[in-house]
């Protein structure tokens, strides 16, 4: 295959882009576009390859897999082991925990599908996933598997028809995207069949280039680099992807491919040196960035300064100099690294991190039983946190519904109902509710609607909304009213109806102390209404209330949980940098009353408002706040924490609402 330094140039401005958005660079928007030209690039290689190998007959699949393996292994294997050594020391058990999983799942090339199960890809939470890059790794690998053996038996039937097979794969894969992100828009992002026809776009490049050669042309090939340019700065977090806004990026640099000859302009900015030089060592950039931005992050109670994640991004050039010296090279000799001990090494490897991964998750992230933390101080990790205080119950789908689903958890012999809805403010309180369900005799419930947000006819990004949910809301309150039930509601409501009063506000809380959530996912909501959308805080307003009276009509009493306390501190993490440095755990963590007042005012005002006699008001605040300090919010008090991350409440926080909610109660 004849070398091409334009397409290491091309490598060159997709991997920058995709260090630098990761980064946090605001300017690089859209930067996540690089794993898509990544894409085009290794369908555009590989079919070349392979096409090459077949026509002169001397395609293997050993050699063709072991040259992947001396690609993508030794390289990948450093950083995954450099990886487990910063993990043991500053990862917390649950973040171990998760950590142990994806060590399982790059090795058996299947991170993707795993991410895909724990969060999305432009959520908070997965940027302090180390290895949360290698989702695309594993694409390309299941794309490695496949595609050679359907081309290798394809190929009798001609060369033509097998073109014309990859254009109808390509097409159904991208009509699968098209649904995909309007209906499961998580999977959709990661998953192979959806991510199909950006490979193929590369693959058929090379059939073309193969057939006739890279044809000169100026102005397509400005037009490809323009294409990708403009996705970069252009593109943000809430843009569809895949989707045909893919076709941008994905096309510009198959018309790259096809148009930048080396006299063209285009192919001439591609090929500075600089460009090219970090093209030879793009996939190792690729490797290193990640770990060293998550790291930076596990490590940092605040998101780390610009100036530092800027040195991290050039520093995870220079890494990538070094392993692509040491590493990458030596092993892509066979006159160095012969056949047979690059096998035992990636066999070796390959069972080295799928052990330790699966000790990992097998202790739960504890190392030999134990953690940072004092055993006697009563302070569990998330990850344990999700077992008991989580998902008290899931629901199934209720019997003669189209969008309701429900479980029932407490005294599931009793025939006093009550039903709990919300969202994950709502799991926080369902295990202790449970536990008091059980010895009161009750029967608990938890609710679900179908699509739709606990909030009714308000909808997170209206690319992604939702058709029908005034209908399946009018099934959920009627099937509610049946059961003659008291219902307890429980929601981050600002967080549901932000941006307000105009504002339009996609940062993460921060609170006036200087501490700022990590784990949610701002996007701004819209207000559905018939198909309409309304962002102005008059119509959020409306609707809350409405919403609110709606559910009082159909409850036999209602139990209104008004705001939950949003900390912006992760006192998880601040309990182990504290402890860490003092041999100490904190004795009491609180912040300013007014910071909460002031995001909450717009909710506790429509809360208030209501004037529905069955409606009772679980004043969250009143139990958190001024009794400790004045003027301030209790996170941890007497070294318990009310909270196990930055806004949802802990064990001993929704003790204290729940008896609240009882003290409020005729049970």
């Amino acid at each position: 295959m004849k070398y091409r330094s334009e397409i290491d140039g091309l490598r060159a401005l997709a991997v920058v882009s995709v260090i630098l958005f990761h980064a946090g660079f605001a300017i690089f928007s859209g930067g996540f576009v690089g794993v898509d030209v990544f894409f085009v690039i290794s369908g555009y290689l590989i079919t070349t390859i392979l096409i090459e190998d077949i026509d002169n007959k001397r395609f293997s699949f050993l050699d063709f897999y072991e040259r992947r393996a001396r690609r993508i292994l030794p390289a990948l294997f450093f950083v995954m082991l450099c990886s487990i050594l910063f993990s043991w020391m500053w990862m917390l058990p649950s973040q171990l925990d998760d950590f142990s999983h994806s060590l399982v799942a790059v090795s058996l090339f299947s991170s993707n599908v795993l991410f895909w199960q724990e969060s999305g890809y432009f959520d908070a939470a997965a940027e302090e996933k180390p290895l949360l890059h290698t989702w695309s790794l594993a694409v390309e690998e299941q794309y490695y598997v496949l595609f050679p053996i359907f081309l290798f038996l394809a190929w009798r039937y001609g060369k033509n028809r097998v073109f014309w097979m990859i254009v109808l794969f390509s097409a159904i894969s991208f009509l699968l995207s098209e649904w995909g992100w309007r209906n499961k828009s998580t999977p959709n992002f990661y998953l192979a069949p959806t991510r199909a026809w950006e490979l193929l776009a590369g693959t058929m490049a090379a059939f073309v280039v193969q057939r006739r050669g890279v044809v000169k042309n100026d102005s397509l090939a400005l037009v490809g680099l323009a294409a990708i340019l403009v996705s970069v700065f252009v593109y943000d977090e809430a843009t569809p992807f895949p989707s045909a806004y893919a076709l941008a990026p994905v096309l510009g640099a198959v018309l790259l491919v096809l148009f930048a000859d080396k006299e063209t302009f285009a192919a001439r900015l591609l090929n500075t040196r600089l460009l090219v030089g970090i093209g030879f060592i793009s996939y190792s950039a690729y490797l290193w960035h990640q770990p060293l931005f998550a790291f930076a992050r596990i490590q940092s109670l605040s998101e780390p300064s610009p100036m530092l994640m800027l040195f991290l991004s050039c520093f995870s050039v220079a890494l990538a100099v070094v392993s692509w010296k040491i590493i990458e090279q030596p092993f892509r000799r066979k006159e160095k690294i012969d056949s047979r001990r690059l096998f035992f090494f990636s066999s070796a490897g390959l069972v080295m991190f799928v052990s330790i991964g699966l000790y990992g998750h097998d202790e739960n992230g504890y190392i030999n039983g134990d953690f940072i933390m004092s055993p006697n101080v009563e302070f569990r990790s998330f990850g344990e946190k999700v077992e008991t205080i989580g998902d008290v119950c899931v629901p199934q789908r209720t019997e003669g519904s189209h969008w309701v689903s429900e479980c029932t958890f407490g005294d599931k012999d009793s025939s006093e109902v009550v039903i709990l809805i919300g969202d994950s403010h709502a799991q926080a309180i369902s295990y202790s509710l449970d536990q008091v369900f059980r010895r009161q005799n009750i029967k608990g419930k938890v609710f679900n609607l179908d699509g739709c947000e606990t909030v009714p006819f308000i909808r997170r990004n209206k690319n992604r909304s939702v058709e029908n949910c005034e209908e399946r809301f009018e099934e959920f309150t009627s099937i509610i009213k049946r059961q003659d039930a008291e219902v307890i509601l429980a929601s981050r409501w600002s967080f549901k109806l932000f941006p307000i009063e105009g504002v339009i506000d996609k940062m993460p809380y921060r609170n006036s102390e200087g501490f700022s959530e990590r784990d949610a996912d701002y996007r701004e909501y819209d207000v559905l209404v018939s198909g309409e959308f309304y962002r102005d805080a008059k119509t959020k307003r409306e609707y809350l209330i409405k919403y609110i009276e709606e559910m009082a009509k159909v409850a036999r009493s209602l139990y209104l949980v008004y705001p939950v306390p949003e900390t912006g501190i992760d006192i998880e993490k601040m309990n182990r940098f504290y402890y860490s440095e003092n041999n100490q755990v904190l004795e009491q963590v609180t912040f300013p009353y007014e910071d909460f007042y002031s995001r909450n005012k717009f909710v506790i005002d429509a809360f208030d408002s209501i004037p529905a006699p069955g409606i009772k008001r679980v004043v969250v605040s009143a139990l958190f706040c001024n009794n400790y300090v004045q003027g301030r919010c209790v996170v941890q008090r007497n070294s318990v924490p009310f909270y196990y991350d930055d806004d949802h409440l802990s064990k001993k926080g929704a003790d204290i609402v729940v008896d609240e909610i009882f003290r409020l109660s005729d049970w």
